[in-house]
């Protein structure tokens, strides 16, 4: 049964979204500490992280740690909740690898839906039915859809699931500029509201990661005014 991992249940939300969750067919885990949490992350029906944090205060940079700490234990989709509405708060938890920021008092039906927008975005990126056999070439940039890998001059890139289908997006669309909402509609299937920041955090970690300089990018470019393009 496809799992939702909750862990550091701080506001209540786990109470919240249980029964909307097992209306939908999704079953609810709850890490007590990191190491349940570690422990349930190898359950391959665990689709989803959900996690309570507090930005605030003197808990500000732990809270960042344990977001930045749960990117690098797994690649699947992390959605950040907190009481921090403070549009920095959100961009500081999105730079840590985060895919998504919800705040505790959001309505619960659009969190469902963000959780299901996330889970059938990883579910289509580890399956990719569509082109599974081609490979999506930039120069030294390699985008290989049957073994989900990314290369650049032959070294290994590590992207989080929705950078790497940002990027297969602007690869497979090569030279032409994609604007933040086109971006954002695309990936998310939702409408883009306030998509700017969203987007340019991914981009800036993706430029991190592909580029030898990314203050002057050689693959992933912005127009300035218009949006980002490769090649």
């Amino acid at each position: 049964m496809r799992k939702v991992l909750v862990y550091n249940n701080q506001t209540g939300i786990a109470e919240k979204m249980e029964p909307l969750f097992v209306g939908e067919g999704l079953q609810m885990a709850k890490a007590a500490n990191l190491e349940d949490l570690h422990g349930l992350l190898k359950d391959k029906e665990v689709l989803l992280m959900l996690v309570d944090v507090e930005l605030g205060g003197k808990v500000w940079d732990r809270g960042i740690e344990m977001i930045v700490g749960l990117r690098k234990a797994s690649s699947i989709p992390l959605i950040v909740v907190s009481r921090q509405s403070l549009e920095t708060a959100k961009i500081m938890a999105l730079e840590a690898g985060a895919d998504d920021y919800v705040t505790a008092d959001c309505n619960p039906l659009e969190l469902l839906a963000r959780v299901k927008s996330q889970i059938r975005r990883y579910i289509q990126l580890v399956n990719m039915c569509v082109s599974i056999d081609r490979i999506y070439k930039v120069d030294g940039l390699v985008i290989d859809d049957m073994q989900r890998k990314v290369t650049v001059e032959g070294r290994n890139v590590r992207l989080t699931p929705i950078e790497y289908k940002i990027m297969r997006l602007l690869v497979q669309q090569r030279g032409r500029v994609l604007s933040n909402s086109q971006i954002y509609e695309s990936i998310w299937n939702m409408q883009a509201i306030g998509a700017e920041n969203t987007i340019a955090v991914h981009i800036r970690h993706i430029r991190e990661k592909i580029e030898a300089n990314p203050r002057e990018p050689r693959y992933l470019k912005v127009v300035w005014g218009n949006g980002y393009k490769v090649g």
